[in-house]
């Protein structure tokens, strides 16, 4: 160990340093910030600020209760009943937490308004003048409720991987019906799940970006992340001081959620020898949960989808979708040479790919060496930025780079938005590689060890090969959640560095939704192809690595 003991401990020291960056430095940077110069007590005595705040808790807990009740009803008849074609159904079930927020907004808008398209040709459109139903508070919640479903539905699978299946067979033994057997004995141990479901979902609610701004901004109602974006749109010296401190404001209502996530940890049952296995319904009735449960898809996201693609095909909103009126050229605007679609594509694929392939390569070294103290003090702190609300951390960004000599010169470039994602998708990397590293048989480092292999030897050659696996499904994971991002790069990016997110928000706030429309579909065709490519590698990947496959 005497040759080796240098080189490890410059391993230790670079990997914590690295995390410290993207992680620590963020948060303390952005706290000092809030917390200097009075700008805490001037965001404070604003009312636009404490409106805005009530607004967003309001909506909040509306979207994460009814997600917890959605999610908690697909996971009955996913996970506890077996549905037929589960597989496909659970992958609907994940579905619109992977479709991007400002997409399924659009979708909603064109789904619902007096001009969309699709109902002008079924003959169900409302009267030309009546407000659309989705503009406003009501509309924000139900559609964040639909997105935060999954994420609800998810932490109830995890958790069900570790109820034993002797206590059903148990319940079942004494005479309780199937259905009393699993609200008496398997949903009490389900309970953590629901509620650390309850806890993503309100988080991932209060920080949404994409909703709060296409459907609240129409209504003028204004949520915490759509306010901080104003801010920093309006420029002038205290606008980052009073962003900052509306970000710790997010940070500090996002907290008791946080806190319920981990008590929810604490108390998840052990694991047993038996695999829980689903309880099928009788036939009648499994067929009709099915049917309300294709209902359920067909609403929320077939119905949308479809009024996404009819408004992109018709010359302007307002018009039937008909064959007289049928038309491809604003697919074609997007797609022409010289567009900004070409550029935003370009931006989000660099920054998602580079995003994830960097990532992945720093959680190789960083899982290995976890177990030291400084390691694992240092890696809690990239949690954070990942678990609280995206403008927290681009605003930390902004601050952590203007810090810097000549930062300035960084400012709406791709690499302020790059290093935002290095620091909020950080602990998305790691959570595969460390899982997997945890599980590695010591006595093969220590046997390379003993034959005189060094520290970078021993990680590529020894460690590399059954790591890969998790460190793919890490960086997997990254491009998926950073290409469609808009949260964070809403707030940092500049002329030229625009990516799909920001694209269509801005298509949308500029009066040009047929062509905002269009783009929003090529974004899907794009996430699509990358879920395909993602699920062509599942066999290679941990269980459980793809959301859709749980």
């Amino acid at each position: 160990m005497a040759a080796s003991l240098g080189p490890a401990r410059l391993l230790v020291a670079g990997v914590t340093a690295w995390l410290l960056m993207v992680g620590a430095a963020p948060l303390i940077r952005l706290l000092a910030e809030a917390l200097g110069q009075g700008a805490v007590a001037a965001a404070f005595a604003d009312p636009a600020v404490w409106r805005a705040a009530g607004r967003s808790l309001r909506i909040s807990l509306g979207a994460a209760a009814l997600a917890t009740v959605i999610g908690g009803a697909l996971a009955w008849a996913l996970l506890l009943r077996g549905l037929p074609r589960r597989g496909l159904l659970l992958f609907l079930a994940v579905l619109p937490a992977l479709v991007p927020a400002q997409v399924m907004a659009l979708g909603w808008i064109q789904a619902s308004g007096p001009a969309s398209p699709l109902l002008l040709a079924l003959g169900f459109a409302p009267p030309m003048g009546t407000p659309n139903p989705v503009y406003g508070p009501a509309g924000m919640t139900v559609l964040l409720a639909v997105q935060a479903a999954p994420l609800v539905l998810l932490a109830v699978a995890a958790l069900l991987r570790r109820v034993p299946g002797e206590v059903l067979l148990a319940a079942r033994g004494l005479g309780a019906t199937p259905e009393a057997a699993l609200r008496r004995a398997v949903w009490p141990l389900l309970a953590p799940g629901l509620l650390a479901g309850a806890g993503l979902a309100y988080v991932a609610a209060l920080g949404n970006f994409g909703v709060g701004a296409l459907l609240g901004i129409p209504a003028r109602y204004t949520v915490l992340p759509v306010l901080i974006w104003q801010m920093l749109s309006a420029g002038g010296p205290a606008s980052l001081e009073q962003a900052a401190a509306l970000a710790v404001l997010l940070a500090v209502l996002a907290a008791p959620a946080l806190l319920l996530q981990a008590l929810a940890a604490r108390w998840a049952p052990a694991a047993g020898r038996q695999p829980f296995a689903p309880v099928p319904l009788p036939r009648p009735m499994r067929l009709a949960v099915l049917a309300l449960v294709g209902l359920y898809f067909g609403l929320v996201l077939l119905v949308p989808l479809l009024a996404l693609l009819a408004a992109a095909l018709v010359p302007a909103l307002g018009m039937e979708l008909s064959a007289a009126t049928v038309t491809g050229r604003h697919f074609a605007a997007a797609l022409s040479p010289g567009a900004h679609t070409a550029w935003a594509f370009g931006n989000s694929l660099l920054l998602s790919i580079g995003a994830a392939a960097l990532l992945a390569l720093v959680a190789l070294p960083t899982a290995l060496v976890l177990r030291a103290r400084p390691v694992r003090a240092a890696s809690a702190a990239t949690d954070l930025p990942y678990a609280l609300p995206g403008a927290c951390t681009g605003v930390a960004a902004i601050l952590v780079v203007l810090s810097l000599p000549g930062g300035g010169a960084l400012y709406g470039t791709l690499g302020l938005i790059l290093f935002a994602y290095l620091t909020r998708f950080q602990a998305l990397a790691l959570r595969p590689a460390a899982a997997a590293a945890a599980r590695l048989d010591p006595a093969l480092d220590e046997a390379a060890r003993g034959m005189g292999a060094g520290v970078l030897r021993r990680i590529f050659r020894i460690h590399l090969p059954p790591l890969a696996p998790a460190l793919a499904a890490g960086g997997i994971l990254v491009a998926l959640q950073a290409v469609n991002e808009v949260t964070v790069s809403s707030l940092l990016y500049g002329p030229g560095t625009q990516t799909l997110g920001v694209l269509v928000f801005g298509l949308q706030e500029s009066g040009n939704a047929p062509l905002a429309a269009a783009v929003s579909c090529l974004a899907l065709a794009l996430m699509a192809a990358l879920m395909a490519a993602a699920t062509l590698a599942a066999r290679k990947l941990p269980p459980g690595t793809l959301p859709w496959r749980p």
